[in-house]
């Protein structure tokens, strides 16, 4: 069911174009988690990172190409992009299929010792309130005291009117950019429904999301709301290091 090294980065190299729609200065929000990344890790001979939702691997790989020393395990439970993920950036991380906030969902992770950071982006939005309270209780007890939950994602505003403005804000950028002018989510799947490299993994990746009921959707959870939810699972100290639009990096510090 693998894939060969040049589809990999075929499909890999469209993916990081199409997500620069979603991620308002994305390759920023990748920088501003790898600073935090490497500031709580610093002087730590081999810190142990933990990516959550980590797709093919574009967290991932940034984040051993600036931390060369850390152990990356990356989680994701789409097979399609975790096979991606281990082809073409392989040496990046340990890629684990396993389902966040499942019951039992860190038994996969093989962890030997405690977690310096548990990052993500573009990812937890998935969850609905319940499992992201219980995901981040379980990583409240994985993360070593002063680790840290580093999360970039897209957070609503409370209320339409700041919420358009961020929008705004957002769509303006992607304008100047160029960035709305790349192929949407649902085009890039469209086009790798026709890789026949991929054919298999599609399968096994739409009974999994079946299984699942259907992948989930965006909770549109708020950034306060997520703060409110990292304090009820023992973090007390959580705020925002970085915004732009409705592009946050939420950070949460364990005591």
């Amino acid at each position: 069911m693998g894939v060969s090294m040049a589809t990999a980065r075929h499909w890999v190299e469209r993916w990081e174009r199409q997500q620069q729609r979603y991620a308002v200065d994305r390759e920023e929000r990748f920088t501003v988690i790898a600073d935090v990344v490497e500031h709580v890790s610093a002087g730590r001979a081999r810190p142990l990172l933990l990516d959550l939702g980590c797709g093919p691997g574009s967290l991932a790989a940034r984040l051993a190409r600036r931390l060369p020393d850390a152990e990356i395990v990356a989680v994701d439970m789409d097979p399609l992009l975790l096979e991606l993920a281990r082809t073409h950036h392989a040496g990046a991380a340990r890629y684990v299929d396993t389902v966040i906030g499942d019951d039992g969902w860190t038994d996969a992770l093989g962890l030997d010792r405690p977690l310096d950071a548990a990052v993500s982006t573009t990812a937890l939005h998935y969850l609905p309130e319940a499992t992201l309270l219980r995901t981040y209780r379980r990583l409240a007890v994985l993360l070593r005291p002063g680790g840290v939950l580093v999360n970039g994602d897209h957070f609503p505003a409370a209320g339409p009117p700041c919420a358009e403005l961020a929008a705004l804000v957002g769509r303006r950028q992607a304008e100047r950019s160029r960035s709305d002018a790349h192929e949407d989510w649902r085009s890039w799947w469209s086009a790798a429904a026709a890789e026949p490299e991929l054919a298999d993994l599609l399968t096994e990746r739409e009974q999994r999301m079946a299984a699942h009921g259907g992948g989930g959707g965006d909770h549109d959870v708020t950034a306060a709301r997520h703060a409110e939810l990292l304090r009820q699972a023992g973090f007390r100290h959580v705020a925002p290091v970085w915004q732009f639009g409705d592009s946050h990096v939420l950070v949460a510090v364990k005591d």
